[in-house]
C-alpha cells in the first residue's frame, strides 16, 4: 500500500501534488478533537455558530481564484464552472446560518402533558466520504448544516482531490473554527470501514457510487449508525411532443454537459416521443459539436478533460460496447490523441435496453436518445432504471407535465422545462439504487439530529 496519494493533473496526465497518508495515531488524534471539539461546540448557541459559517463564506470568498485553480487543475473543472461551485458554497453557508433556528426550532405538541415538544439535538461527529466530481460543493452542501446543528465533520475526500480536501479545512481553521470542527483524514478507501465503527463516529454521509454506498450502508448498519447516501443516476429527460424544440435543446446540452458530463445529476437518457425523435437528434447534434473541449483553464472550452483516464476508458467503453449492440454514433465517439483525459461530446441513438448507455450510468459527456412510442410509453422507458436520483419533463403544457413529474416520475428530483440542479432552499437526494436520505433544505438538516420528544408531566 503506498504511504502517499498522489494527484495528477488530468489535462496533460502529469503529476502534480503528493500527499503523505495519515498514520493510524493521526487518525486516532484526529477522533479525539472531534470528539473533544464536539463537547463544547454543540453547547453553543445558534447566533455563534452562524456568525463562523459567515467567515467561512467570506474566506471562501477570499481565496475564490485560488480554490478555482486547484480544482481545475486535480480533476479538470473548467475555471467558470469552479466560479460558481465556489460560490454556491458561500452561499449554502450564510443559508443555513441564517435559517437553523428556524428549521430546529422547539416544536409543540398538544398532549396530555403540562408541556410536551419536539426537540432537535445534534448526534455528534459525522464522517463525511466525498467525490471528486464537485470538490467543495459536496462537503460544504452537508458541513453547512451539521455544523449549525451543533455536530462537528470528519472528512474523507477522494484521493485525487487531496489538495481540495486540505484546502477545506485551511479555510474553515483560518476563520477561527475549532480545530476540531472540520478535519480531513487524507487515507485510502480501505482504511475507512474501522473508522465508521469508531465509537465516536456517530454517522455517516456519503456521495458516490452506487457500489460505495452498498459498502458504506452495510458498514454503517453494521454498527448501527445513521446513513446518508447520495449515489449514481441516469437521469432521464422526457421530450414530448408539444415540446418548444429550442427549449428542448438548451436544457439538454447544459444538462449533460455541466461539469463536463460528470455529475451523478447531469442529463443523461432523452427519452423523445417518435414525432419529434428526428427534429431533436438533428438540432441537439449540432449543438453538441460546437461544445469545444480542452485545457480546463482555457475559458473559450466549454469542458475540460474527465478527471482520471482510467473513467474516461471506462467511459469509452460503454460507448463502444452500445454501439456493437446496435447504437448509432451521431457526433463524438473517440478518444482523441490527446494527453489529457479528454473525451469528446457524444450523442447515441438507437439506444435500447441491454446496452450500457440505457442500462448503467454514463458518467462523461455522453447523451443517449431512446426513442418513445407516445407519452405513456416515454414515461415507462424513464422509470426503467435502477436509478431515481433526477428527471426531466420538457412541454408547453405546464401543468400536465407538472402532474407527470409530481405524479409519474420515480425520482427524488423532478424537474419541468429545467435540467435538474441542487438549490440549499429545496431537499435534494434520490430513490431505488440512487440512496436514500436528503441534504439541503430544512429535510437536510434533520438528518443528523436527534429528534427528541420532550415530555413534562
Amino acid at each position: 500500500m503506498s504511504d502517499h496519494l498522489i494527484s495528477v493533473n488530468p489535462a496533460t496526465g502529469k503529476r502534480i501534488a503528493s500527499h503523505k497518508v495519515h498514520t493510524a495515531k493521526q487518525v486516532e488524534r484526529a477522533l479525539q478533537k472531534a470528539e473533544s471539539t464536539y463537547s463544547e461546540w454543540r453547547l453553543l448557541s445558534f447566533s455563534k455558530r452562524a456568525a463562523l459559517m459567515k467567515r467561512i463564506a467570506k474566506e471562501i470568498r477570499k481565496r475564490k481564484d485560488e480554490l478555482v485553480l486547484l480544482a481545475a487543475t486535480e480533476m479538470g473543472k473548467p475555471l467558470q464552472q469552479g466560479h460558481y461551485e465556489v460560490e454556491k458554497c458561500a452561499k449554502t453557508l450564510e443559508f443555513y446560518a441564517e435559517k437553523a433556528p428556524q428549521f430546529l426550532a422547539d416544536e409543540l405538541v398538544a398532549t396530555d402533558a403540562i408541556k410536551s415538544y419536539v426537540s432537535f439535538q445534534p448526534l455528534g461527529a459525522i464522517l463525511a466520504i466525498m467525490p471528486w466530481n464537485f470538490p467543495y460543493w459536496q462537503v460544504f452542501r452537508a458541513f453547512a448544516p451539521a455544523a449549525m446543528a451543533g455536530n462537528v465533520m470528519v472528512l474523507k475526500h477522494a484521493s485525487n482531490v487531496s489538495g481540495c480536501a486540505k484546502a477545506i479545512e485551511d479555510i474553515v481553521r483560518t476563520a477561527g473554527a475549532p480545530e476540531g470542527l472540520m478535519q480531513t483524514l487524507l487515507i485510502p478507501s480501505s482504511r475507512v470501514e474501522p473508522i465508521i465503527a469508531d465509537a465516536r463516529i456517530a454517522a455517516v454521509t456519503l456521495t458516490g457510487s452506487t457500489e460505495a454506498g452498498r459498502k458504506v450502508a452495510a458498514a454503517a448498519g453494521g454498527s448501527l449508525k445513521k446513513a446518508v447516501l447520495e449515489l449514481g443516476g441516469s437521469d432521464p429527460y422526457v421530450i414530448l411532443d408539444d415540446a418548444d424544440m429550442d427549449i428542448a435543446v438548451e436544457i439538454a446540452v447544459r444538462g449533460r454537459l455541466v461539469n463536463s458530463g460528470q455529475s451523478c445529476i447531469a442529463a443523461k437518457r432523452f427519452i423523445v416521443v417518435q414525432s419529434r425523435k428526428k427534429e431533436f437528434e438533428q438540432r441537439f447534434t449540432e449543438e453538441m459539436k460546437k461544445a469545444t473541449y480542452g485545457v480546463p483553464t482555457d475559458t473559450s472550452n466549454r469542458i475540460g478533460p474527465m478527471a482520471r483516464h482510467d473513467l474516461r476508458d471506462q467511459l469509452h467503453e460503454q460507448v463502444t460496447d452500445s454501439v456493437a449492440k446496435g447504437a448509432k454514433v451521431l457526433c463524438g465517439g473517440f478518444v482523441p490523441d490527446l494527453a489529457g483525459a479528454y473525451y469528446p461530446p457524444t450523442v447515441l441513438t438507437n439506444v435500447k435496453k441491454g446496452m450500457p448507455a440505457y442500462d448503467d450510468e454514463l458518467f462523461g459527456p455522453v447523451a443517449a436518445i431512446i426513442a418513445a412510442k407516445d407519452e405513456k410509453d416515454a414515461l415507462k422507458l424513464a422509470n426503467d432504471t435502477i436509478y431515481g436520483l433526477g428527471g426531466g419533463i420538457i412541454s408547453r403544457n405546464r401543468n400536465k407535465a407538472e402532474k407527470l413529474a409530481a405524479q409519474e416520475l420515480q425520482a427524488g428530483n423532478c424537474f419541468v422545462n429545467d435540467f435538474v440542479h441542487s438549490d440549499p432552499h429545496l431537499p435534494f437526494g434520490g430513490v431505488k439504487q440512487s440512496g436514500y436520505g436528503r441534504e439541503l433544505g430544512s429535510f437536510g438538516i434533520r438528518e443528523f439530529v436527534n429528534i427528541k420528544t420532550v415530555y413534562v408531566k
